[in-house]
């Protein structure tokens, strides 16, 4: 687990990097606060106690993304070039089959180094934000509740399996991680009483962030999957949240449902393939 202090320093240079370049970094706090103790995920450069480079590894299953910065000052110093050597190094180490580089869609500095490694674009992400407006159509046999630790886990694999391609042993693994992270619910979505989705939300400060959003194929087209986001936006909004969630550019029939529930996109993340 990393330290509070070390948490902070990172987060003070996403906001100096953020700044200085108006792009948005995706540094996945609710992983990097749950972070296992004896396993290296984290790279870090120092200088005169001030952390000027950082690159995170974020594990799911056999793939694994890698995210990280550099303080603009410090640049051209190769810092983030021996940041990325030891990721990488620790990446096939674990001996994952796919390697996914995270950059922001405007960060040039970002695109200017993958140009340098032999990587090759794969898909683009919107985060997108919840612009209060009114939601209405409920559907009463719709519901959400919480997940239960045990009985709900072979749904929720499930889900990671039909809805995003997971194998078991991948479904597996993400599940054990995604129940030791702190600061986030698990809800499951169940439809005439019958669980048939599941979905999660993370926060950070002000921010509710849902993730891992899925409806099974057999239950989807029946209005499902909206009146679950319905329920799910008004209720973190009515706690204080400001409500995020993110979506591949090609998924347009995501996109165009939370459009219609009141999202709008603000920002876009690229994702490249390492070739191994």
């Amino acid at each position: 687990m990393l330290k509070q202090h070390v948490l902070e320093d990172i987060q003070k240079l996403q906001s100096i990097c953020q700044q200085k370049e108006k792009i948005e970094l995706k540094l996945n706090f609710d992983m990097l606060r749950s972070r296992k103790q004896n396993e290296v995920n984290d790279f870090f450069y120092y200088e005169n106690n001030q952390l000027i480079g950082f690159i995170g590894l974020y594990g799911f299953g056999n793939t694994v993304e890698i995210c990280g910065m550099v303080d603009p000052s410090y640049r051209r110093k190769k810092i983030f070039s021996k940041l990325f050597s030891q990721a990488l190094h620790m990446c096939k180490k674990r001996e994952y089959t796919e390697i996914l580089l995270n950059a922001p869609g405007d960060s040039i500095s970002g695109r200017e180094f993958l140009k340098k490694i032999p990587c090759s674009f794969t898909f683009s992400e919107y985060q997108m934000k919840w612009v209060k407006k009114e939601l209405e159509g409920d559907n009463p046999f719709v519901t959400l509740r919480s997940s239960l630790l045990d009985t709900d886990m072979k749904m929720e694999m499930q889900v990671d399996m039909e809805c995003f391609g997971m194998s078991l042993t991948e479904a597996a693994a993400y599940y054990e991680q995604m129940k030791t992270e702190e600061q986030q619910n698990h809800f499951i979505v169940e439809y005439n009483s019958q669980a048939v989705g599941k979905l999660r939300v993370s926060y950070d400060k002000s921010e509710a962030w849902i993730y891992g959003f899925g409806i099974l194929p057999s239950y989807q087209k029946l209005g499902i999957g909206k009146a679950a986001l319905k329920q799910v936006v008004l209720q973190q909004h009515q706690l204080g949240y400001d409500v995020f969630l993110e979506v591949e550019a090609k998924n347009k029939r995501a996109l165009q449902l939370y459009e219609t529930c009141g999202f709008d996109s603000y920002h876009v993340q690229d994702y490249y393939v390492y070739s191994l």
